[in-house]
């Protein structure tokens, strides 16, 4: 399996050296050269495998080798043992229409852990093999963070620092970073929304003589590693939708709240390998900029909101260029032209027959503040299942856009627990699990930033 850019100016490379690169040199985002192809068969002997199992088998179609069968089926168990269901990501019927897909049993209660507990063991891996340091810089929107630093505190040759916009992100997000006192762990707590942190991101990977000599490497979904252990629970909720029986499984909708489109791509990633998924319901909150592009064909950021789901308050979507590349027949030429274009203009338009192809596929919709709270009310008080403000967003888009004829698996991306201001405020009464609750009496550790490239650099260069 050989890896690219989606701006086509580096030359293919193995799983391991896209791993390390994250953001491509050129300035794109590392794809695989092809997607591998899964027959029925495949799909049927998948369907009855645990969870650490199947993704053994999926990871293995794109790591090719490079890693040793034993060791990485040791790095998948190692990376799922820390969740605190045996399932790892387990499908909730709320209708026969409408699951729920649980992603937050992992450590910090997110979804992200699904991808940051394998990758902080893969990176452990990699430094112990080729003996060298790795120094991971992230920016968080407020889950990535804590994930991130969960899946590598206190781990030997390796140092992070995560970024995040400075009151924009929940308390229970902010304690879960700034709480971990390991030293191989630095908080930036960056004046500015997570696009100025996402920009100083991609703008220190793009200096790659800065990148190579401190040795630095990506956390954020920029890094493919993260897409594709994210195509994992697609496949199992698939699977479990399947064995239920129910009558419409042979296709299932999924509808993913996304403010980064790194989620979503990789159930499009799962989808184009065979996976017999329908429409892929793309759930954002007034953030909309995704929704304007899958319902307009205009990719344009507008003015940024803070909302109930601050996860997703997200202007410009770092995983986009990735669909891009493959909506325009895979031309490298193309895409680099078009992101040229939107760096001086600020504006992306596609053509009628591109827009028709991306709504054959998704379908979107911008959930509103008081939409998001009236969801998390009626399924509480009609089902007894409470959501967080995130995986509100994705059934309250769901039950706009979804055919009911059909079953719609919606992603739960976090613990309701995490946004307690957001169900304070319908109100409903809730109980902090125990892990969430020791937090509140801990010591912050966190240093606030202007949201400029030198003063984060300045800050790195005395971290590292």
């Amino acid at each position: 399996m050989e890896y690219i850019s989606t701006r086509g100016g580096i030359g293919a490379i193995g799983f391991i050296d896209a791993v390390l690169m994250g953001l491509a040199d050129d300035g794109g985002l590392i794809v695989p050269r092809h997607i591998p192809q899964l027959s029925q068969d495949m799909l049927a002997k998948w369907q009855k495998l645990s969870y650490a199992d199947l993704a053994l088998e999926i990871f293995s179609l794109y790591i090719d080798g490079e890693i040793p069968h034993a060791e990485l089926r040791k790095l998948i168990q190692t990376s799922y043992s820390t969740f605190r269901h045996p399932e790892v990501t387990p499908v909730r019927r709320i209708r026969d229409d409408l699951q729920i897909l649980e992603l937050f049993h992992g450590p910090t209660f997110a979804f992200k852990d699904v991808a940051l507990q394998f990758l902080g063991n893969l990176y452990s891996y990699i430094s112990r093999q080729n003996h060298s340091i790795i120094h991971i810089l992230g920016a968080t929107s407020g889950d990535t963070g804590a994930s991130a630093i969960e899946g590598v505190r206190g781990k030997d040759g390796i140092r992070i620092c995560i970024l995040h916009p400075h009151g924009k992100v929940s308390k229970v997000q902010e304690l879960q970073m700034t709480t971990v006192g390991d030293p191989n762990v630095l908080n930036l707590s960056v004046d500015g929304n997570f696009d100025d942190c996402q920009r100083i991101i991609k703008e220190l990977f793009a200096d790659v003589a800065f990148k190579q000599e401190y040795h630095l490497r990506a956390i954020n979904s920029i890094n493919f590693a993260r897409i594709l252990a994210q195509t994992v629970y697609y496949f199992y909720a698939y699977f479990r939708v399947a064995e239920q029986g129910v009558q419409a499984a042979s296709v299932v909708n999924f509808s993913v709240p996304t403010g980064n489109f790194g989620d979503i791509f990789a159930g499009y990633l799962a989808k184009k390998m065979g996976l017999p998924v329908g429409k892929l319901i793309l759930a954002t909150n007034e953030n909309n900029i995704l929704e304007r592009f899958v319902n307009e064909g205009v990719y344009e950021p507008s003015e940024f909101h803070m909302t109930y789901s601050p996860s997703m308050d997200i202007q410009v979507a770092s995983n986009f260029e990735r669909y891009l590349y493959y909506l325009c027949g895979e031309n490298a030429g193309t895409v680099s032209g078009l992101m040229n274009a939107f760096k001086q203009e600020g504006k992306i338009t596609i053509p009628a027959d591109l827009l028709t192809q991306v709504q054959q596929i998704f379908a979107a919709y911008g959930v509103e503040n008081d939409e998001c709270l009236a969801a998390i009310g009626e399924v509480y008080s009609k089902y007894d299942y409470l959501m967080d403000p995130h995986t509100a967003c994705g059934v309250a888009a769901a039950e706009k856009l979804a055919n009911k004829a059909e079953v719609t698996v919606a992603l739960s991306t976090a613990h309701p627990a995490k946004f307690g201001e957001a169900l304070e405020l319908i109100p409903i009464e809730f109980t902090h699990p125990p892990e969430i609750a020791a937090l509140f009496e801990k010591p912050q550790h966190q240093t606030r930033v202007s949201g400029s490239n030198n003063a984060v650099k300045a800050e790195l260069l005395r971290f590292f």
